[in-house]
C-alpha cells in the first residue's frame, strides 16, 4: 500500500516542481493575450473558444488565471544576454514531457482554473525538434482529447514551413518574437539570432494563413503576434515604431507586444543596471494603437530632434501640440480621418459622431450625450456652440498632460 502511495505522489510532486519553474520562466513573455478566435466545437469534445479574448495566465503564486502559461522546457541552446533562460544562466532547469503538459491542461480545465493553454519553449537540439515537441502537445489535445479550448503556440524561428503550417492547424494563435527593435541590437545581445530568419518564419505563417483562407480551412484564426524587448539597448522609440509598422505591413500581424526590460539575475555586463520605465512601455502601446486604428504613420509620432516619445503626455496630444495649425476641427463637417486626430476622441466616439451628424448638427450637449470628453477635446474642436480660444495663447501642455486622452 505504501509503495502504491509513493508511486502516485512522487510523480505529482515532480510535476508540481516543474510547474513552479516553468510557469515562472514563462512570465517574461507578454504576448499571451488573445482575441478574435472562434473554433468550431466538437460535440463530443471538451472546451470552447469565444471572440471576447483571454488575457490572463497561470502563475505559481495562486493568482486567478485564464491561461495555463508555461514553457515546455527552459533549457535553451541560445545565449541571449537579456534572457533568464540563456544557456549560460545558472537558473534551475526543468522539462515537461508532452504527456505531462497534456494532462496538466486537461486537469486544470476540468477544475475551471483555465480556459486555454499558452505554450512556449526554450530551443532544444534545433528549432525543428523544439517545434515538433510543441506541436505534439497541441495535436494530442485536439485529436485525442477533442479539446476545443484556446491554444497559443510560440513558434521557433528557423523551424521549417511545414512544421509552422501544422502548428497553425491546431493553434488559435501563433507568435514568433522579433526580440529586439534592430538587427544591431540582436548582434550585440543575441548574435545567434537574425531578423531575416525571424521574419522568414513570420512570412511563412502569413502565407499559410492566406492559403487556408482561400481554401476555407481553419489556420490560427486569432492570427500571429510578436514581442520585442525595449530599453535593453539604446534603440529609440522612432526605431521601435518603424519596426512595428514594417511588421504590421509585411506580415499582417495582429499585434506587437512591448516588454520593458527588467534586470535579470547575474546579468551580462552589456545590459543596463536599471529597468526600463514602465511609462515608456505604456507610451509605446498608445503609439502602436495610433498606428493601427487612427491612421497615424510612425514618423509622425516622433521628431528628428527628439526620437523618443514624451513620457509626460500621450503621443496623440504631443502630435496635436506640434501641429496646432491643423486645429480646430469642425465636429459637424470634418472628415473622419481628421476627427481621429483630435485629442480625447476615441475611434468609437468618432464613429458615433459621424453617424449622428447625418441627422442633426452637434453642440456641446449632444457631444456629452455621445460620451465625448469635452474637457479633453474642447481646445481642438468647433461645435455649434463651442469655439476654442487661440491655441497659441493657451498653455495646453500644462493643462492637458494631466489627462490621459484617447
Amino acid at each position: 500500500m505504501i509503495r502504491l502511495l509513493f508511486a502516485i505522489l512522487i510523480p505529482a510532486v515532480e510535476v508540481s516542481a516543474k510547474l513552479a519553474i516553468l510557469a515562472d520562466a514563462a512570465k517574461y513573455d507578454a504576448s499571451c493575450a488573445s482575441n478574435g478566435s472562434v473554433r468550431r466545437r466538437d460535440p463530443n469534445g471538451i472546451g470552447h473558444t469565444n471572440g471576447q479574448g483571454i488575457c490572463h495566465s497561470f502563475t505559481p503564486d495562486g493568482r486567478c488565471v485564464s491561461l495555463l502559461k508555461i514553457l515546455l522546457t527552459n533549457f535553451c541552446v541560445y545565449d541571449c544576454a537579456y534572457c533568464v533562460n540563456r544557456i549560460s544562466s545558472d537558473t534551475s532547469r526543468a522539462r515537461f514531457s508532452v504527456t505531462e503538459v497534456v494532462n496538466l491542461t486537461l486537469d486544470f480545465y476540468k477544475r475551471n482554473y483555465i480556459e486555454g493553454l499558452f505554450l512556449s519553449s526554450g530551443i532544444i537540439q534545433s528549432p525543428d525538434y523544439t517545434m515538433e515537441q510543441v506541436i505534439a502537445v497541441a495535436r494530442r489535445l485536439r485529436t485525442e482529447h477533442k479539446f476545443g479550448g484556446y491554444i497559443h503556440l510560440k513558434g521557433a524561428p528557423g523551424a521549417s514551413g511545414e512544421l509552422l503550417r501544422e502548428a497553425g492547424r491546431y493553434a488559435d494563435r501563433l507568435s514568433i518574437n522579433i526580440e529586439m527593435p534592430t538587427q544591431r541590437d540582436l548582434d550585440k545581445l543575441a548574435p545567434a539570432k537574425a531578423h531575416s530568419q525571424i521574419e522568414t518564419s513570420m512570412a511563412q505563417i502569413r502565407e499559410a494563413s492566406v492559403e487556408a483562407e482561400e481554401d476555407r480551412r481553419a489556420f490560427a484564426p486569432a492570427g500571429q503576434t510578436t514581442q520585442m524587448v525595449i530599453g535593453a539597448t539604446p534603440a529609440t522609440d522612432s526605431e521601435i515604431l518603424e519596426k512595428s509598422a514594417s511588421l504590421y505591413r509585411r506580415h499582417d500581424l495582429r499585434r506587437v507586444y512591448y516588454s520593458a526590460f527588467s534586470p535579470i539575475p547575474h546579468a551580462d555586463s552589456a545590459l543596463p543596471v536599471k529597468p526600463a520605465p514602465l511609462i515608456r512601455e505604456h507610451r509605446l502601446y498608445q503609439a502602436d494603437w495610433l498606428l493601427r486604428f487612427y491612421g497615424f504613420t510612425f514618423d509622425e509620432l516622433t521628431t528628428s530632434s527628439d526620437l523618443n516619445l514624451p513620457l509626460h503626455m500621450d503621443p496623440k496630444l504631443a502630435w496635436a501640440l506640434r501641429n496646432r495649425a491643423f486645429f480646430p476641427v469642425d465636429v459637424n463637417t470634418a472628415p473622419k480621418e481628421a476627427l481621429l486626430r483630435v485629442p480625447g476622441l476615441g475611434a468609437r466616439a468618432v464613429d458615433r459622431i459621424v453617424r449622428i451628424r447625418r441627422y442633426r448638427r452637434l453642440d456641446v450637449l449632444a457631444l456629452s450625450k455621445l460620451h465625448v470628453p469635452i474637457h479633453r477635446a474642447r481646445h481642438f474642436l468647433i461645435a455649434n456652440d463651442m469655439r476654442p480660444a487661440s491655441l497659441d495663447r493657451l498653455n495646453l501642455a500644462r493643462q492637458l498632460c494631466l489627462f490621459e486622452p484617447n
